[in-house]
């Protein structure tokens, strides 16, 4: 038997045929384009989204040579944050896609910052621009007549693991919360991310509705496990897509993939993901820890109703969209010049970058930071510049993961790395220096998608049990500190520096006129 994994992200959507070995034996994949009506606004096509789940399913099954008879169930896992609003007669989106980098509802946010210890206390999240409910308020209040449609129930709002579902499941059968014939669910990895949902009673917080501006929680996904058997079977067009009718059986936010796929199941395991953002999470059990240092606490995941694992989060904002930015403004023509460019140069020159191109999320969540680079001279050319570009990629994980130290009290002794800058050796050997702890690269670095079929395996009796998950893992690469302490404090020391510079930047820009002018 065989797992479908769709792997939907913030550039593109994958899909993947996952073996018994957690081998991936076909890819399917299509990318999205990237739509900015106004300056820091960000979003996406839902229909184009959906269109290209269907071309990666496709793909991925006829690549892989397995029988669709053979497939197990799918697992679902996503980029969060990010809200689709759409009619449940027809499917019909009723407003692009909102993405989790988008920084329209800035001012929203600002007024909810008298309510952060709230806020804080009930979903583990600081007001951001970052989550999901603030988004759902800008839409009630911004697109003409959606608060009636709410109210006639010709609007629903989910994030994009329950847009996926919902078009998976349409007209399927044993649809859980079946609304306009689709699941209109969510697990509880998503729900803990959109500033809605008590983390701990594992349900949306009435009194958070209604800060958002009153939202009806009729308009929003049912939230489940995970794990969890009963979502529902795949729909007339998505069963004629594949050839079969299958179950889904897992959903899951892609940071808490990745930490599954890195068989992270163990209180104090750590994994960071260098995607577009770089994202760490700590595994903290059944403890649903605060955090001190700036960190966020979320819901890794769960395999029953009523309680979860949760970790520890810090999410930089700007990791991978930093390289992109490098090779867009000319510095080099790819990822593999710049990286060439950076080991070029014995050090960094006094150059650094700060990648504040969206703010900074943790552990400083600064919306009005912006992007710096500071230590110019005459003599810095640029391979210093591609080296400074890179390295902040390594400082913002090293800020998060010397927070998750903090606020957990435990020293563990690797990271398990994962995504796509993860590839580079200069990098993640950097990384183990300015971190002073060993990092781990996976023999299969595939972990979103992993986790995402790994969930829904284990939930349709593919795998018996997370040990048996946990004994598939195998490191490839381990990459060992080397830097002296004293070396390691002193370039630390000058990034904290040239972060303090960044921070609160925009904060005396006219917002209204820079949109004027976009």
């Amino acid at each position: 038997m065989y797992v479908l994994a769709i792997d939907q992200g913030t550039s593109s959507t994958r899909a993947g045929v996952v073996d018994a070995q957690g081998k991936v034996l076909g890819w399917g994949s299509r990318g999205h384009s990237q739509i900015y009506p106004r300056p820091s606004w960000v979003e996406h096509d839902p229909m184009e989204i959906w269109a290209n789940v269907k071309a990666a399913i496709k793909e991925a099954v006829a690549n892989s040579g397995v029988e669709p008879s053979q497939l197990a169930c799918i697992g679902v896992t996503n980029q969060r944050e990010t809200v689709v609003v759409w009619d449940p007669s027809d499917g019909r989106p009723l407003y692009n896609a909102i993405v989790w980098q988008d920084k329209r509802t800035f001012k929203i946010v600002e007024e909810l910052a008298r309510e952060a210890p709230e806020i804080r206390e009930r979903t583990g999240l600081a007001p951001d621009s970052y989550f999901t409910g603030p988004k759902i308020r800008w839409l009630l209040e911004n697109v003409g007549g959606l608060r009636q449609r709410v109210r006639e129930g010709r609007a629903i709002f989910g994030t994009v693991d329950s847009w996926i579902a919902w078009n998976l499941t349409r007209g399927g059968k044993e649809v859980v919360n079946a609304r306009g014939g689709g699941a209109h669910v969510t697990d509880y990895s998503n729900a803990s991310r959109t500033m809605l949902f008590d983390i701990r009673k594992l349900s949306w917080e009435p009194d958070l509705l209604e800060l958002m501006g009153g939202i009806d929680d009729s308009s929003l996904p049912l939230p489940l496990p995970s794990g969890y058997r009963d979502f529902g079977f795949t729909g007339p067009e998505v069963s004629e897509l594949i050839g079969a009718r299958v179950p889904v059986t897992g959903i899951i936010g892609d940071q808490q993939a990745a930490l599954f796929g890195q068989a992270g199941f163990d209180r104090g395991m750590v994994k960071a993901t260098y995607g577009t953002g770089t994202f760490a999470l700590m595994n903290t059990g059944t403890d649903a820890l605060p955090s001190r240092h700036g960190l966020l606490t979320t819901v890794f995941y769960s395999r029953e109703r009523g309680s979860a694992s949760y970790a520890l989060e810090g999410s930089a904002l700007a990791s991978g969209a930093a390289l992109r930015w490098a090779i867009d403004v000319g510095i080099a023509r790819d990822e593999n010049e710049l990286e060439k460019m950076a080991s070029g140069v014995n050090g960094n020159g006094g150059v650094y970058f700060v990648p504040a191109l969206a703010g900074l999320g943790a552990p400083y969540w600064d919306q009005y930071a912006r992007g710096l680079i500071i230590g110019l001279t005459r003599a810095s050319d640029a391979r210093y510049l591609a080296r400074a570009v890179l390295e902040s990629v390594a400082y913002m994980a090293s800020d998060i993961v010397g927070a998750l130290r903090l606020d957990s009290g435990v020293e563990f002794k690797e990271v398990r790395v994962d995504g796509g800058s993860s590839r580079s050796d200069f990098l993640m050997q950097f990384q183990a220096d300015v971190m002073g702890t060993e990092v781990v690269r996976p023999l299969n670095a595939e972990t979103t998608t992993l986790g995402a079929a790994y969930l829904a395996g284990v939930e349709a009796g593919m795998w018996g049990d997370l040990k048996e998950i946990s004994s598939l893992w195998k490191p490839e690469m381990v990459f060992r500190p080397s830097m002296g302490v004293e070396e390691r404090e002193r370039l630390y020391g000058a990034w904290r520096k040239a972060v303090s510079r960044a921070m609160g930047w925009a904060k005396e820009v006219p917002w209204t006129l820079a949109e004027r002018e976009g």
